[in-house]
């Protein structure tokens, strides 16, 4: 990951995703990492291609098992992927 991408939000969790998706263990941010692999491939990141169809069911799913809202914390945890590739395509556009 270049350097200028860690002052953007959500960073965190795709460094967290990448390395754990790599390891193979499946957490909350390796699935985020699942989920938007076609979108972080296009920026240049080098995504495993573990990737599956189903990352979406399965961080749900985690996300159930672990108890409160997992309703709003799915969606908060999207949210964050997003704003990262969204702040990522301008960054290196600009």
């Amino acid at each position: 990951m270049d350097d200028v991408w860690l002052n953007l939000p959500g960073h965190e969790l795709v460094r967290a995703g990448l390395g754990d998706l790599a390891s193979g263990r499946q957490t909350e941010a390796s699935l985020l990492v699942e989920m938007a692999a076609p979108r972080l491939r296009a920026l240049g990141l080098s995504v495993p291609d573990a990737a599956r169809e189903d990352a979406s069911h399965r961080l749900y799913e985690l996300l159930s098992d672990g108890g409160g809202d997992a309703y709003s914390r799915y969606n908060a945890l999207v949210r964050r992927m997003v704003s990262f590739a969204r702040a990522a395509e301008h960054a290196s556009t600009g």
